[in-house]
């Protein structure tokens, strides 16, 4: 168990003054089993007219912020206080009949995994790919199977931050042999959607117990990859199991160091902040991002 602090903050600047439209926020973590939300905050700057509160349809917690008038920066400081438990198990208590791979979810279970499992854009290439993790053996260990994806990730590829919103194709990162930890996870979700296991990306905060505090401009401090910015990872789900946090980032298993914010089927729907202005297109100068984790006495 541990005691961890976040502090997020996200500011925008423009050329000139622009009218603001709505803009949706996923700040506050998923309280669970394994977390517990003490305290938050939430500031922003100017004030909007109307903040209201929502649950959406995979029951993420988010903010909604209509503004009136116009501005030439606009800012958000989200703070949080948390209790984090570690649920990483040495061994995982999965049901027998999906110990080994390839295995087949249960009658009751599939109807509730069914968009979990479905590939909208299926590649025999990624396919392929995610061919290399099974054993030559007609069964594979399930468990054995996503532990060698998750650290073959972080050993095939080189990670490259980037702050555009937006996430590659898992074509294009086996093309280019890197990208962002969004990217990996698509990338994983997609390999195991084609082996028939069920997965979802999931996006939050990771800590780095070394040094968990850096700008987006700054990344050589920090000794977890993805921290000083959202981080995103992926999870699958596992009969006896249920939902397993993987991150091929940071090849962690389990949820150490991570902080679920929000999960879905696909990345587009678990935004951390997204929203509009009204105004020119080049009256946006830039938007910086800072993230920091921190340790704190219970």
């Amino acid at each position: 168990m541990s005691f961890l602090t976040v502090s997020h903050s996200t500011v925008y600047r423009y050329r000139e003054p622009v009218g603001l439209g709505e803009h949706r926020m996923m700040f506050r973590p998923r309280e669970s089993h394994d977390l517990r939300l003490l305290s938050s905050g939430l500031l922003i700057t100017p004030q909007p007219a109307h903040l209201r509160w929502l649950h959406d349809p995979f029951d993420n917690s988010v903010a909604v912020a209509t503004f009136d008038g116009t501005t030439t920066e606009l800012s958000f400081e989200s703070t949080l206080r948390l209790e984090h438990f570690d649920s990483t198990p040495l061994e995982y208590p999965l049901e027998d009949y999906a110990q080994t791979y390839p295995f087949k979810y249960a009658d009751e279970d599939f109807p509730n995994l069914s968009n979990a499992l479905a590939d909208h854009n299926p590649s025999q290439t990624v396919a392929q790919w995610a061919l290399q993790f099974l054993d030559p053996s007609d069964l594979t260990g399930t468990m054995k199977l996503l532990r060698a994806m998750t650290s073959g990730i972080r050993d095939q590829f080189t990670y490259a931050r980037r702050i555009e919103k937006g996430v590659q194709t898992p074509e294009q990162t086996l093309r280019e042999g890197q990208g962002s930890c969004r990217d990996f996870a698509v990338l994983m979700i997609a390999a195991v959607r084609s082996l028939g296991i069920a997965a979802r990306f999931a996006s939050g905060y990771i800590f780095s117990p070394q040094s968990s505090t850096q700008s987006s401009s700054n990344q050589s401090s920090n000794n977890m990859t993805g921290g000083g910015a959202t981080h995103a990872w992926m999870q699958a789900y596992l009969p006896g199991a249920g939902w397993i946090d993987f991150d091929p980032t940071n090849s962690i298993i389990g949820n150490r160091n991570l902080i679920r914010v929000a999960v879905a089927w696909e990345p587009e729907h678990v935004l951390p902040l997204w929203g509009t202005y009204e105004g020119p297109p080049e009256a946006f100068i830039d938007m910086d991002v800072t993230v920091s984790v921190n340790e704190v006495a219970g």
